[in-house]
């Protein structure tokens, strides 16, 4: 992107959104759009397109912004791709170089939408329907409005506690349409920093998805703001928000964006929407159905399945008994998973469960949509409200977490096993190959011999240089990876007992 299209310092996200609050910016799926929308774009919309690349540019870069590292220091910094940038030349360098993509993107949703708020302008207006929350929102477009007031905290006090023993992960989701979900990116991003929360928030048309760690007053007060939000007070309640103990540091910084699904199943919501899921069951009701399901000694005549929603390496340290658990790396390969296995399931009763109760959504909803179910039930609030409520109940090990900790234990039971010697370990840590982003698991006493990687490719890899700016080429290039089939084929009959896959567990992007 030419520098000349880089925004000028007080050209800020307020004023960006401001400009564009008629705009619906929900259009994700163009790629390299800039030719092809020109064509069809009016003379009058044309002009507006090197404003609209600057306002995309302007919000992608407001999105990095972290405070200097000296509280007393009133200067920004911003922090993306785990670098550090403490002057707005160096940052806008690297989005121009770096993320093109990314903001071609976002220009095309602005171009595109705008293009069709102004052929419909003129009908929106002869059409004399009042929205109440529309004239809220359309009235109230500082990011600021939404903002709580923490003039009687002193930084400290907010900031303070921000430690995994005394500060708060919080989890949670929301499904609801937004017509706006930049906007809603532009304030989320605001109130975090606002508040010094760390963390990842996914918004789209369908609705956020965020995990966001801090001080236990930090994200009191972020609960407190969503629940008195218009957009999402009538869809929120306090129970949503799941709790455990974490703070700023489990995450390595502010991650907020907008994209095509809250949760990446890599299938449109205009096709498979969470209007439709299965039925949802309460902890209290879906632990009866799993001692139900686990009382029938017939394995063969089983009606039920106890089908586990998340990735292999998540249900690896942690599952319910007797569950059926795909050996898939990312949540985006469930729908194929069903696909290629839907004789499978058949006839049959599903009860199925993820960590937050966010893939189950729209899991369901495509399994639903295949016709072959029963029926299809879902443990409402996940597997951490299960555990909240039954911690020595019927899952087994501990829950995986998308940030630094890894895990959560709310019981002494170890289901897993160190990958070199076979003793009872259940604590990730990262492959010690710097390229590679495998998880292992490998206990201390393997770890002080040096079987410290994830394969043998990696042990073998982790030796040598490091390949310098091409080093991200080797990610994908390990042994775990390229042993596992990508899409699993299960037996014609329900297994027993949930598998435990012999390649090492990856990093994966999915959600709780």
């Amino acid at each position: 992107m030419p520098s000349s299209t880089s925004p000028d310092r007080g050209d800020d996200l307020e004023a960006c959104v401001l400009r564009f609050s008629d705009l619906d910016l929900k259009d994700t799926s163009l790629i390299n759009p800039i030719n092809s929308l020109k064509a069809e774009l009016d003379v009058n919309t044309k002009k507006k397109y090197s404003s609209a690349k600057k306002k995309a540019f302007a919000l992608f870069v407001k999105t990095k912004e972290v405070p200097a590292l000296s509280y007393k220091c009133k200067e920004i910094w911003w922090k993306c791709c785990q670098q550090l940038f403490t002057d707005q030349t160096s940052i806008h360098r690297h989005v121009a170089t770096q993320h093109a993509d990314e903001i071609c993107h976002q220009t095309a949703s602005i171009l595109k939408q705008l293009a069709v708020t102004l052929s419909t302008s003129k009908s929106l207006k002869s059409a004399d329907k009042r929205d109440p929350l529309k004239e809220y929102l359309t009235g109230n477009r500082e990011v600021s409005a939404l903002l709580p007031d923490i003039s009687c905290f002193s930084p400290d006090e907010l900031i303070s506690g921000q430690g995994s023993d005394e500060g708060e992960v919080l989890l949670y989701y929301c499904y609801r349409d937004l017509e706006d979900p930049h906007w809603v990116c532009a304030w989320q991003t605001a109130l975090c920093q606002h508040l010094h929360l760390t963390g990842k928030v996914r918004i789209a048309t369908e609705g956020i998805n965020g995990t966001v760690g801090g001080s236990k007053l930090a994200t009191r007060l972020y609960v407190e703001v969503m629940l008195s939000c218009p957009l999402f007070k009538d869809y929120l309640c306090k129970d949503d928000f799941k709790t455990s103990k974490g703070g700023a540091c489990c995450f390595p910084e502010l991650r907020v964006g907008v994209f095509e699904e809250i949760v990446p199943m890599g299938i449109s919501p205009n096709k498979i929407s969470y209007k439709k899921p299965g039925i949802h069951l309460s902890p209290g009701e879906f632990h009866k159905e799993v001692e139900k399901f686990l009382s029938q000694a017939n394995q063969e005549q089983r009606d039920t399945i106890l089908l586990d929603c998340r990735n292999f390496y998540e249900s690896k340290i942690g599952r319910f008994q007797g569950c059926l658990a795909p050996d898939i790396r990312k949540f985006s390969y469930f729908p194929s998973y069903v696909d290629k296995n839907l004789e499978l399931f058949k006839e049959k009763r599903v009860l199925m469960y993820c960590t937050g109760g966010i893939r189950c959504e729209r899991g369901s909803a495509y399994l639903k949509a295949k016709g072959v179910c029963k029926e299809v039930f879902q443990l409402k609030g996940g597997i951490h409200k299960y555990l909240e409520e039954f911690p020595d109940g019927f899952y087994k090990g501990k829950l995986f977490v998308f940030d630094e900790r890894y895990a959560l234990s709310y019981n002494s039971d170890i289901v897993s096993e160190c990958s070199y010697c076979g003793a009872p370990w259940d604590q990730y840590k990262l492959c010690s190959t710097p390229q590679c982003r495998q998880l292992v698991l490998t206990c201390p006493a393997c770890q002080g011999q040096g079987f410290t990687a994830c394969c043998v490719t990696c042990q073998d890899k982790g030796s040598k240089p490091a390949p310098g700016p091409t080093q991200n080429s080797f990610k994908e290039e390990c042994e775990c990876t390229a042993r596992r089939p990508r899409i699993p084929s299960e037996l014609a009959q329900q297994a027993p007992l949930c598998r435990s896959p012999e390649p090492r567990p990856g990093v994966g992007e999915d959600g709780p």
